[in-house]
């Protein structure tokens, strides 16, 4: 069967959107070889150009709101525990108007998934700047030299309280693949940023290509993984470490809810009466 929707696909030409959509469906491929079946897996968008993956992958899939792609995956998980929930969300999508879902969620360690489709750009609303973006773009919305430098959203994440965090780039798609694959093997928050290009208004594959090396150190310390997501700031030429920044276990935010039975009502309830609604 196919695993790619009939849809017209209306990515640009070079898009690193296509190398997230193929390893996802890689790997969705693989889960059903090992047994699993894809309607066990459900697919959570943002708005902008990475959205569109929810048309292109023929598993379940939701739309949501801009930056509130994380609570719609948080309430899927919740409600139904038995579900693998990946969110893929975009760098403005996520590190600006979502940001405080997404730290959230790492603080409580919710059992999804995030890829973060990071162009460090807005592209769907051509070219904007993004949290990410550096000091140097000057887009519609920061014209003139206001150089406002970008944030480290690892180090956020890592302040935060994630137990999953790598880095991947779409240049790289055997890496990136495995990458998501540890993810969504992960029990707890996983996020996986991966840098994309954007072929129309901000395309940096040669200079990821340069400076974008494996990293395949010790992934179990905190000090060194600080160390490791501060080697690039986002706005120098230096090195750009791919690979598992830091994992951890914990207990995850869906076991805090005490469930009597397997009924998703009855989980439902639980969950109304935990939050009070």
């Amino acid at each position: 069967m196919s695993y790619i929707t009939d849809a017209p696909n209306t990515w640009c030409e070079g898009c690193g959107n296509f190398a997230i959509l193929h390893s996802i469906r890689r790997i969705i491929e693989e889960y059903e070889k090992n047994g699993s079946k894809k309607d066990e897996i459900v697919l959570v968008a943002g708005i902008g150009c990475h959205g569109k993956i929810a048309d292109y992958l023929n598993i379940n899939t939701v739309y949501s709101l801009h930056g509130r792609a994380i609570p719609f995956a948080t309430g899927i998980k919740i409600a139904n525990p038995d579900l693998k929930v990946i969110c893929c969300v975009g760098d403005g999508d996520s590190y600006a108007e979502g940001l405080e879902h997404l730290l959230f969620a790492a603080k409580r360690n919710v059992d999804i998934t995030v890829i973060v489709h990071d162009n460090r750009v807005y592209g769907l609303t051509m070219g904007q700047y993004t949290p990410t973006s550096p000091d140097s773009y000057h887009g519609k919305t920061n014209p003139g030299d206001g150089k406002e430098k970008p944030f480290n959203p690892l180090k956020l994440l890592l302040c935060s309280g994630a137990t999953f965090l790598a880095r991947g780039y779409t240049g790289r798609m055997d890496q990136l693949q495995k990458l998501i694959w540890s993810g969504m093997s992960h029990k707890g928050f996983a996020l996986i940023e991966v840098l994309q290009v954007c072929a129309s208004f901000y395309d940096k594959s040669s200079f990821y290509d340069r400076h974008i090396y494996e990293y395949q150190g010790d992934s179990g310390d905190i000090n060194e993984a600080f160390i490791l997501a501060g080697e690039w700031d986002y706005n120098s030429d230096s090195d750009i470490p791919a690979g598992i920044i830091y994992e951890e276990i914990r207990q995850i935010f869906e076991e805090r809810f005490e469930y009597e039975t397997t009924d998703l009502k009855s989980r439902r309830k639980a969950v109304i009466e935990y939050f009070g609604l």
